[in-house]
């Protein structure tokens, strides 16, 4: 069966950059194709045994609107089960600075740019409604974005199960945008405060032994586990393709690290194969 993906999101958070990643990762990329040729071009790549993966960048709207995207979206997941949404995305900020950058004019750029970035956002929440993976770009630079994409779909067409990320991040940097469920663990005490512990980061013994050490952690734990018991089962019969869950303290450093791991175990222990990111442990 066809694995078929759309990529789209906000202009300047990185479609063709999403595009020349899948390309190197084995994927069939088609950008920009006019929306009502996608059932036949599916018709087609169903037939070709080597069209196995299709991806179809859809950024551009003229006289096609993303309700018509959306629709052609619905459509092809009606008679396949391998029909992701990947939406990209960035903080205004980001996106302003970008264009400021780069002198590319917006698509929509009748207007001031900060206006044009609010009015596509608001003509494309139809599509990050449908998203199954949402990422932000904000702060990836092109090497971290190709490693997030390479962890997500490099081996996707050839893996049924739920792809998992476990995320630790700080507070102080700012919480992810691109996550499923987020926990905060700054109830728990922070290593930071005894000396011999603060240079220290939740990959290393002392930390992890610290932090395990606490009622409260275990308490926790199991808390989360109890949950995903129950929750991963419910999203593999919804038919979700990825789970991203992120856990934040202060700095990103100490107690959202080792509950990141202990996280991690528990979905290997699960028969999946999560990946794990530190976000902030090297700040």
């Amino acid at each position: 069966m066809t694995d078929y993906l759309f990529i789209t999101g906000m202009s300047g958070a990185g479609r063709s950059s999403a595009a020349a990643a899948l390309e190197d990762l084995g994927w069939f990329v088609i950008d920009n194709m006019p929306v009502a040729l996608i059932p036949k071009v599916a018709d087609l790549a169903d037939m070709n045994k080597d069209a196995d993966r299709v991806a179809f960048v859809i950024g551009r709207f003229g006289t096609e609107t993303p309700d018509d995207v959306a629709t052609e979206i619905e459509a092809l997941r009606s008679i396949s089960t391998s029909a992701r949404v990947l939406f990209l995305e960035a903080t205004d900020e980001a996106l302003i600075s970008r264009f400021e950058s780069t002198r590319r004019r917006h698509p929509l750029l009748d207007e001031a740019v900060g206006d044009a970035i609010a009015r596509e956002r608001s003509m494309l929440r139809v599509l990050r409604d449908l998203a199954d993976v949402i990422v932000d770009t904000s702060s990836l630079n092109i090497h971290e974005f190709r490693r997030r994409l390479s962890e997500l779909f490099a081996a996707s067409a050839a893996n049924d199960k739920l792809i998992v990320t476990v995320v630790s991040f700080g507070f102080s940097y700012g919480a992810p945008r691109d996550v499923d469920l987020l926990f905060d663990c700054r109830f728990l005490p922070n290593p930071h405060w005894i000396p011999e512990l603060r240079s220290h980061t939740g990959l290393e013994a002392p930390v992890r032994e610290y932090v395990m050490a606490q009622d409260d952690t275990r308490l926790f734990i199991q808390k989360l586990t109890d949950l995903f018991d129950f929750l991963v089962p419910a999203y593999e019969h919804e038919g979700k393709s990825y789970l991203t869950v992120a856990v934040g303290c202060t700095g990103g450093k100490h107690r959202s690290v080792v509950l990141a791991e202990e996280l991690s175990k528990y979905f290997a222990e699960k028969g999946l194969e999560p990946r794990t990111m530190h976000r902030d442990v090297a700040r």
